[in-house]
């Protein structure tokens, strides 16, 4: 971290600071983590374990009178002392993943810092920023939004030059009520973009064509026709993409297809802060996905487990059967599907949408987890066998029943549902 003095954390006015030493040199919310050097910011209970915190060497603590904007106002203070150039990521699916691959490009070519598995929120941003050292080049951020003005917010503490839309679809539409207005809170992130930023945007998406029409903005699309070619090879994907004009023959260690529009916004945005194209391959091979998103995993028999259970919204869903139909081959098809959240009064028939999908890719085996989850099924005719359950415990007993050695199974759902536990229950972990 940037350090910053103990007179400049009590300048933040954020709230009540003890300090040892003289300085701080990292940023924690957890006692546990804390590290000598670092400044812990009591959160909630977090008051209970001060004496936690300077017993591991704290050099100070700080109870906040509000524990958000606390945490946010160091974030914004480390990003104003750093000269690291900033992309910010959202969309309604594959940001996190996009996050994961620019992180894996830069590496090998510049001072990298990069978001934590899904640190997005009002703490995970700032938390992120804090971890900026003074010779850091790049950051690679993941900015998430809930309603309207949630990505302002983030953004203003982050300052990115670059931003990144994965995608616009029917996501949080309890909270924001369109895809029109999921457009509009992403394109939060287009309007904080200082003058010769840069924006890239998917080129299908014509919910956000209102908010690029900034003459100070520098705007690049990607789409599905920039995958020039695209093949599966063992555990690897061979691909030639177009970026910027410029055909690029790379290996990428996913095996995934969807993931192949996810490098091309991420090799956008690699090439957008000026990094080498022609080394984009070192960093192409070695992506570290964050953990419960399309992980692999061999079953008995010959069978393999999907493990795609951290998040859902229809478009993910989708992406999610298609991987399964590709994955696998001659071997029975089984989804275990989970309850997508945050859809508004129209769930029920995104659910039915995701069904029919379901029954198009050749699922043999649907397994429906949660009140929602059984629109999946809904006049289901063309899938063989349709089960649908309460919860967890008994979604695990229902496969005891339904597997046979040699399944691809694939679970996924919306985080709330938790089908993470049924996932670590196949793969044989305990949990």
């Amino acid at each position: 971290m940037i350090p910053l003095t103990i007179t400049e954390v009590e300048a933040l006015g954020a709230g009540r600071v003890e300090a040892t030493g003289e300085r701080i040199t990292g940023v924690k919310i957890d006692s546990r983590l804390v590290e000598p050097g670092d400044l812990f910011v009591a959160i909630g209970a977090g008051k209970n374990f001060l004496a936690d915190a300077h017993a591991r060497g704290a050099a100070a603590t700080l109870v906040p009178k509000n524990g958000f904007a606390a945490i946010g106002a160091l974030g914004a203070a480390v990003r104003e002392r750093s000269a690291a150039r900033v992309v910010g990521i959202t969309g309604s699916t594959g940001k996190t993943s996009t996050k994961d691959v620019l992180h894996a490009l830069c590496s090998p070519v510049a001072r990298t810092v990069a978001a934590e598995a899904s640190f997005n929120n009002e703490l995970g941003v700032p938390l992120t920023l804090c971890r900026l050292e003074p010779g850091t080049e790049v950051c690679v951020l993941e900015l998430a939004m809930r309603g309207l003005g949630q990505i302002t917010a983030l953004a203003s503490i982050a300052q990115p030059e670059i931003g990144v839309i994965t995608g616009v679809g029917p996501a949080h539409l309890e909270l924001v009520g369109t895809v029109a207005a999921v457009a509009q809170a992403k394109a939060e992130l287009i309007e904080a973009l200082p003058g010769g930023g840069v924006a890239i945007v998917p080129s299908n998406v014509t919910e956000l064509d209102p908010y690029l029409r900034r003459n100070d903005l520098e705007v690049r699309r990607f789409g599905p026709g920039d995958v020039l070619r695209g093949q599966v090879d063992g555990e690897h994907t061979h691909a030639v993409l177009s970026v910027g004009g410029r055909e690029l023959e790379l290996t990428f260690n996913f095996v995934a297809r969807h993931h192949l529009l996810n490098a091309l916004a991420a090799l956008h945005a690699y090439d957008a802060l000026g990094l080498p194209l022609d080394r984009a391959h070192e960093g192409a091979g070695a992506i570290a996905f964050s953990r419960w998103r399309g992980e692999e995993l061999l079953l008995e028999g010959g069978g393999l487990l999907i493990n795609d259970a951290y998040n859902a919204n229809p478009m993910s869903m989708r992406a999610a059967l298609d991987h399964l139909a590709d994955r696998a081959g001659s071997r029975r098809r089984v989804a275990v599907l989970g309850d997508m959240a945050e859809l508004g009064p129209d769930a029920p028939r995104y659910h039915r949408d995701v069904g029919r999908h379901a029954s198009a890719v050749g699922v043999d085996v649907l397994l429906t987890v949660g009140p929602l989850a059984e629109h999946y099924g809904d006049g289901q005719t063309e899938i063989p066998s349709v089960r649908s359950v309460a919860g967890v415990d008994e979604a695990i007993a229902a496969l005891h029943e339904l597997l046979q050695p040699g399944d691809c199974v694939l679970v996924k759902a919306s985080r709330a549902v938790g089908l993470e536990v049924l996932a670590e229950a196949l793969a044989g972990a305990r949990v």
